[in-house]
Order: C-alpha cells, then structure tokens, then sequence
C-alpha cells in the first residue's frame, strides 16, 4: 500500500483551520510546520519560564507554516484542494504532492541510526545495536543507549556533537545542568563522564518524560525539572542546546545558574547568530573563540 502526501503553505491565520478540514475530508493525518524549520529563520513559540529581567515571545503558531496530511495513494489532490477551498473559503492554495511507497517502517527508521562517535571513547549506540554493539571493540568507551524518541537530540545533530565533544574535554566538574535537556542526552553523558551532580530541566513535559525513560535505559541517576517549577541553584558548568532566539532571552537566567569561574556552553546557534550571542553574554561571562561544525556554532565561556 502506498499513501498520498499532500503539503500545502499555510499562515498562522488559516493553519488550523486547514488542517482541521483535511481532517473532516479523510485524511490519515495532519501535522503543522515552521516553514522556515531547520534554517536562521526558524521562528520559536514555545514559552519559557517567566522572569521580571526579560519579556518571552507569546505562544503560539509560526507565522509561516506547511500543513501536510497523508491520504491514501489513490485520492485525487486536485479534487482535495477544489473540496478544500469550498470547505475553507480561501481561494488559492500552494501546494505539492509527493507518494510514499509502503516498507517496513520499523526497519527503515532504525536503518537510519548507526552507532555515532563523539569521541574515542564516547558514542551514541541505538538499541538495535546495544548487544553486538557493546561486544565489540568499543566496549571500553562510555556508550550512550539512546534511540530517536519523543525529544530532539540523538546526537545526530552537529549541535549535539559539538555539546558532547565539549563536555567529554571539560569533565570533571562537581556538577551540571542541562538547560532545555530534549532527549537527555547532555546530561547523562556528563553523568557518565563522571558528573557527580546532574540536573536537567525543560519546558516540554514530553522532553522530561523521554528524558527520564533514557537515564533509566543507561543506568543512571540524573534528575529531570519542568523549567517553570526547578528551585534556584547554581552549577559547575551550565549547557544549553536550543534556539538561538531563546538564548537571546536566557541570558539572565543561565547566568544566575552558574557559579563563579564556572564554564558556559550554548549551542543551536547559526555562524550568523555568532556575534549578537557573544555580545549578550559578554555581560556575565568571559566568551571564549567559538567552535564550528557544519554551519552550527558552540560558544563557551567563563563566569566572571
């Protein structure tokens, strides 16, 4: 069986309601996305945790999105679109079709995830991989038993790599938080690094959740807060891999999280977003060169 993806450009005033009419008109599923996902231009909308020192974006939906709903191979997109105008009153759509064949979902995803090295002696092993994985040479480096879940971060991502080889080079420490922790993933690697105090906070209850489920996969003992409820305390070090745009924001709190002479790391950053982020930050900490891999920048620093 195959099935029909029918992508269509939407704004913040109309995505909703054109989801919800793909949906009264069969679709299998709907799903809304920043249209400018994974460029300088992504655009956050998630909240963070109110502070008097700074103003936070509203929540909401990206100004720009692509509302794509999967159909059965054989409906018509052009009789769905003419449907969907009258259902919707909007009389122009932009749109583009694409067919995916059926396969064994399950195996082609996890096709997609080898073991990945950090370092010599750190690697990322899906489960999939966990019992030949760890009876091979690597058995002597700290492995991470992580798969793609409910979070960003698998280490995939050269945001995540570049956190992960930073850590790996700046262990040890007495403690560390994880700001925006996704996955988990930076905070147990500290833990597995020899951390021992580890804490890792978020906005989203998924994220903690996954976050939680990983650390009991590796064995671990790391605690997980909602941002908006984890009590003031300061760190050895502070990481936090999200958007560029929340950054800019969390400057205050970030630094009040971390002690003095303690170490910085903020990543999720474009090489264009480089200099605004050091100019924030240069107000609590000493910023130090930063470090580039494939487009994506890990700034560091000290807390003065």
């Amino acid at each position: 069986m195959a099935w029909l993806l029918l992508k269509i450009q939407a704004n913040e005033q109309n995505a909703d309601k054109i989801s919800d009419a793909l949906m009264d008109l069969g679709a299998l599923s709907a799903s809304i996305e920043d249209a400018f996902a994974e460029t300088e231009n992504e655009q956050a909308i998630f909240g963070e945790p109110s502070s008097e020192d700074i103003q936070y974006p509203p929540l909401g939906i990206w100004q720009q999105n692509i509302v794509t709903a999967t159909f059965d191979a054989g409906a018509n997109a052009e009789q769905l679109i003419q449907t969907l105008s009258a259902a919707t009153e909007i009389v122009h759509f932009h749109y583009s079709t694409e067919v995916i064949e059926e396969q064994d979902w399950v195996r082609a995803t996890q096709a997609q995830f080898d073991p990945i090295k950090i370092t010599d002696k750190l690697w990322i092993v899906p489960t999939w991989h966990q019992t030949n994985w760890l009876e091979t040479a690597q058995h002597d480096a700290i492995n991470i038993i992580l798969d793609p879940g409910l979070a960003f971060g698998t280490g995939s991502h050269p945001t995540t790599h570049l956190c992960l080889e930073w850590l790996t080079n700046t262990m040890p420490a007495q403690s560390v938080l994880d700001y925006g922790c996704g996955s988990g993933i930076l905070a147990i690697a500290a833990k597995k690094l020899g951390v021992p105090h580890v804490v890792g906070v978020d906005i989203d209850d998924q994220a903690i959740i996954a976050s939680d489920y990983n650390a009991q996969q590796n064995q671990v003992d790391v605690v997980f807060f909602d941002a908006n409820t984890f009590a003031h305390e300061t760190f050895d070090v502070v990481v936090a891999n999200i958007l560029s745009s929340a950054l800019m924001v969390l400057a205050p709190v970030l630094a009040k999280y971390c002690k003095t002479g303690g170490q910085l790391a903020l990543s999720g950053i474009l090489e264009t977003q480089t200099q605004a982020l050091t100019e924030r930050y240069s107000e609590w900490f000493t910023m130090h060169s930063p470090r580039q891999k494939d487009g994506w920048i890990l700034l560091t620093g000290a807390k003065k």
